[in-house]
């Protein structure tokens, strides 16, 4: 997968994290940051990459998110790996 194309689908899974109000305060108190710094950094390629992290660690959020985006997992693993920090095999 490339990049720009990881970093749209990292986009809407950011913004389905952010739409679900107990999902985003855990993703804010894992990652340590702000609201404020959320908005700021949402185009981050870093953060971006800790927000699929945190969706993949999370069985019933990933589900919900690949139904929503009628979306496949190995897509979602794809995109993982397109960006920063993937353990590359």
């Amino acid at each position: 997968m490339q990049a720009a194309a990881a970093e749209t689908l990292a986009l809407k899974a950011l913004t389905h994290v952010a739409g679900d109000g107990d999902a985003l305060v855990r993703f804010l108190t894992i990652s340590g940051l702000e609201p404020d710094d959320l908005r700021r950094r949402a185009a981050d390629r870093e953060l971006l990459a800790a927000v699929l992290d945190f969706l993949l660690a999370d069985e019933s959020l990933c589900a919900a998110f690949l139904e929503a985006e009628a979306l496949d997992a190995p897509t979602l693993h794809a995109a993982r790996r397109a960006l920063p920090g993937a353990h590359q095999m």
